[in-house]
């Protein structure tokens, strides 16, 4: 059968295609091949500043045509490596040998083309390629999506700030909330909260808190040493001081660079970015409370996307699981299980930005239902216990807790029954008056006002 969107094995690449596009260039193959030839190119400008006589700094005009190579990358060179890959059967010596055929066309870069990949391993340019990668994936996507949930969950929460409704504790009716209120509640503790610019220059990364906040700012730390730390270096020049390019290297795009590691690089860093970007807490504002009290627009055939995006951010969640359990495990220090597992951080974060995209959908669909609010609300006039009772306690009435206790434990309570006990109380005349106007749907204290904070 011809590969097809009806084909495809993963509905990320065939059903949901279009809605995972933007993550196809930077963690699809193409986009690890294109990182690694960002990093072998930084390397090899590297090794021309370290101070090896055999290796003079490059020219401007040649790091210029270096960087030029990962600047204008397109998919013909990444088929042209993995043409040669069928020959190497190596995809990391694949790159090497497609960049130093690159460098034919310049006197000065063939001359020192055998310094391309010097002293490195294939870990060394696959950890910190995966480092890139992930760290254009958050910024560039995941990142932005989730601003456009919490711009739209931030909206949700003014307009209906003001909008009564019953909250509900150990299964039991309590102090009534707003709509608007709960909807910020769970903005404020999700993965991100509403830009708070300090000036243009606020960064992507310094606009949100939370999950993807807590995780470690910047790309997943990594390794650039060889063999053995400074190995192969040494061993070509013993008398070489240890080589600092690495940092110079690695400040490029705010690289942390291990000096003392084994083989493998630990990826802590990127475990920690994992786990930061699992299931985020804004998904609980489509599924808190009653679901016949917030709805979606069923009755016009539209798909529950609330549902949907459930079943994906499940599916991302268990993979980036699965990544932040195995990465950490490795078998004498060499371990290619890492390989085809990281090879399917696409998939996991694929699935995350569909269940962004059905969550927002999910959004835009949702009704609030007035009526069965108000209902809920009519129907608990036992919350007002809570303020009569603190207004029997400021004027010293004795027993208030048992004696509200004893009216509303196990009992329907009416407005009627409610003010007929209010007044039967020795309180001044005002207090009365103010108790008795009271609702439920009135005793919303402070949570509209906090609603309308949100973001400001």
């Amino acid at each position: 059968m011809n590969l097809s969107a009806l084909t495809a094995l993963s509905p990320l690449d065939g059903r949901y295609a279009a809605k995972v596009a933007p993550l196809r260039p930077l963690l699809s193959e193409y986009g690890l091949m294109h990182r690694r030839v960002q990093v072998e190119v930084e390397w090899f400008i590297a090794l021309s500043d370290a101070g090896f006589a055999e290796f003079k700094p490059l020219t401007e005009a040649s790091r210029g045509l270096l960087r030029g190579t990962v600047a204008r990358f397109s998919e013909a060179d990444a088929q042209a490596i993995k043409d040669i890959e069928r020959t190497t059967n190596h995809d990391v010596k694949a790159v090497e040998y497609w960049l130093k055929s690159r460098c034919e066309n310049s006197a000065e870069l063939k001359a020192a083309s055998e310094f391309v990949h010097f002293a490195c391993t294939s870990e060394d340019i696959n950890n910190t390629s995966h480092a890139l990668m992930l760290k254009a994936a958050r910024a560039e996507v995941l990142l932005p999506s989730l601003d456009r949930i919490v711009e739209k969950l931030s909206t949700m929460a003014h307009e209906l700030a003001e909008v009564p409704m019953l909250s509900r504790t150990h299964g039991q009716t309590a102090s009534p909330t707003t709509v608007g209120k709960e909807i910020a509640n769970v903005v404020a503790r999700g993965p991100c909260t509403q830009p708070h610019r300090r000036g243009e220059a606020a960064g992507q990364d310094e606009r949100r808190s939370g999950q993807l906040q807590r995780a470690p700012r910047g790309p997943a730390g990594v390794r650039l040493g060889g063999l053995q730390p400074q190995g192969g270096r040494a061993a070509a020049r013993p008398h070489l001081q240890p080589v600092h390019h690495p940092d110079r290297a690695a400040r490029l795009d705010g690289r942390a660079v291990r000096r003392r590691h084994p083989h493998q690089h630990h990826p802590d860093r990127l475990v920690a970015r994992c786990l930061g970007l699992r299931e985020p807490g804004l998904l609980q504002a489509a599924h808190q409370g009653r679901r016949d009290r917030i709805v979606d627009d069923a009755a016009q055939g539209q798909p529950d996307r609330l549902r949907e995006c459930r079943g994906q951010f499940r599916l991302a969640n268990a993979l980036l699981a699965h990544l932040s359990q195995k990465l950490p495990i490795s078998r004498w220090q060499r371990d290619l299980t890492d390989s085809t597992v990281l090879r399917n951080m696409g998939v996991a974060l694929g699935y995350a930005v569909l269940g962004y995209d059905s969550l927002l959908r999910g959004l835009d669909k949702l009704e609030v239902n007035h009526e069965a609010l108000a209902a809920d609300l009519d129907a608990a006039w036992e919350v007002l216990a809570e303020p009569i009772q603190t207004v029997m306690r400021r004027y010293g009435l004795p027993n208030p807790y048992e004696r509200l206790k004893e009216l509303t434990r196990g009992k329907a309570i009416t407005g009627e029954a409610m003010r007929a006990f209010i007044d039967t109380l020795e309180l001044p005349e005002a207090e009365r008056t103010r108790l008795k106007a009271m609702t439920p749907g009135r005793y919303t204290g402070a949570a509209a006002a906090l609603a309308k904070r949100l973001g400001r």
